[in-house]
C-alpha cells in the first residue's frame, strides 16, 4: 500500500514566523487570447501571487495558481473583467493560508501591420510591447495597462543651429549681390541646404491607464493610435523614397523635446482615457546618454 505523500507547505508551520506581502511565481509561459478587435493568441510570459498573511504558514500552494492560470488561458479570453475572476479564484484557492490579496502581470508582444505614409499597398509588421497589471486587495480591483511606442524625436535646438548655418552659408555664397536669380538659388539649395542637420533620434515612450475591471476588452489599439497621433512621428516599418521623404517632413514640422513629447502623450491620453502615467526616453545621437520626462495626472498612484 502507498503511503500518502507528504505536504510541508500544509503541515509544518514556519521557522520564522512572519507575514509575506507578496508569494507566487514569475516568468510563466502561457498562450493568451485577446478579446475584441485583436482577438488573436499571443505568447506571454505571466506573474502570479497571493499575500501570506499567517505568520506561521510554510508557504503556499502554488501549483494551485500554475492550474488556475492554465485553466483560464484555455477557456477564457484576456480582458479586464475576465482578469478579476482569475484573482477571486486565486485567492479563494488559498483560503487556508488566509490570503487576502492576489495579483497577476502579463507580458506580450502586440503584432500590428502598419500601412506606408505615401506608397498604396505597402504595409510592414511593428511589435508593440504590453503590460497588463492586475491586482484585487481589500475588496477592490485594480488594472492597469501599459503600451510602449517608438518614435522620432527631432531636437528642436539643433534644427535652429543648423537653419542658421544654413542661412549664413547662403548669405556668404551670393553676398550683396541685388537680385538672385531663382535657378541658382534653388541650385544652391539642392547642394548645400543639408550641410547642417538637426540630430534626431529613435525614441521610447511606456504610456499607462488605468481600466475598469468589469471592461470586457484591452483596448490596445485605440491607445496605440491615440498616442501615435499625439506623437506624428511613430516608427516607420516598409519603407519607399516617397514614404522616407514624407516621414522627414513629418520630423520637421514636429520638433520635439523630451519634455515636449511627455505633455503631448498626457495631454491626448488624459482626453481620451482619463487617469494615465507617461514614461519618456529619447535615446540621444548627440549625447552618450538619453533624455528622461514623465509626469501623470494628478492623484495617479502605481498600483502596488
Amino acid at each position: 500500500m502507498t503511503s500518502a505523500l507528504p505536504d510541508v507547505a500544509r503541515h509544518e508551520a514556519s521557522d520564522i514566523a512572519l507575514a509575506l506581502d507578496w508569494v507566487g511565481m514569475r516568468g510563466i509561459a502561457i498562450p493568451l487570447v485577446l478579446g475584441g478587435p485583436e482577438a488573436a493568441p499571443v505568447a506571454a510570459t505571466a506573474e502570479l501571487a497571493v499575500d501570506l498573511p499567517d505568520p506561521h504558514a510554510k508557504g503556499i500552494h502554488m501549483s494551485r495558481l500554475y492550474r488556475l492560470l492554465g485553466a483560464f488561458a484555455q477557456h477564457g479570453k484576456l480582458s479586464p473583467g475576465s482578469l478579476q475572476r482569475l484573482l477571486r479564484e486565486m485567492m479563494e484557492s488559498h483560503a487556508d493560508c488566509g490570503s487576502r490579496a492576489a495579483r497577476i502581470g502579463l507580458e506580450f508582444g502586440l503584432l500590428q501591420q502598419r500601412p506606408a505614409l505615401r506608397t498604396p499597398g505597402l504595409a510592414g509588421w511593428k511589435s508593440y510591447p504590453v503590460n497588463v497589471q492586475a491586482m484585487h486587495r481589500d475588496g477592490i480591483t485594480q488594472v492597469e495597462l501599459a503600451i510602449r511606442i517608438q518614435y522620432s524625436s527631432t531636437c528642436p535646438c539643433s534644427a535652429a543651429l543648423s537653419r542658421q548655418a544654413v542661412r549664413d552659408a547662403f548669405a556668404e555664397h551670393f553676398g550683396d549681390a541685388p537680385g538672385i536669380a531663382r535657378g541658382d538659388a534653388l541650385d544652391w539649395i539642392s547642394s548645400h541646404a543639408s550641410l547642417a542637420t538637426p540630430h534626431s533620434q529613435r525614441s521610447e515612450a511606456e504610456i499607462r491607464i488605468r481600466l475598469s475591471p468589469a471592461a470586457d476588452t484591452l483596448p490596445l489599439l485605440a491607445m496605440i493610435d491615440c498616442a501615435e497621433m499625439a506623437l506624428a512621428t511613430p516608427v516607420q516599418t516598409a519603407v519607399k523614397r516617397a514614404d522616407e521623404q514624407a516621414f522627414a517632413q513629418l520630423n520637421g514640422a514636429n520638433l520635439m523635446y523630451v519634455e515636449d513629447a511627455a505633455r503631448r502623450l498626457r495631454q491626448a491620453l488624459e482626453q481620451h482615457f482619463g487617469a494615465c502615467s507617461v514614461a519618456v526616453s529619447h535615446h540621444e545621437s548627440l549625447h552618450p546618454h538619453d533624455a528622461v520626462a514623465s509626469c501623470a495626472t494628478p492623484g495617479w498612484k502605481r498600483m502596488g
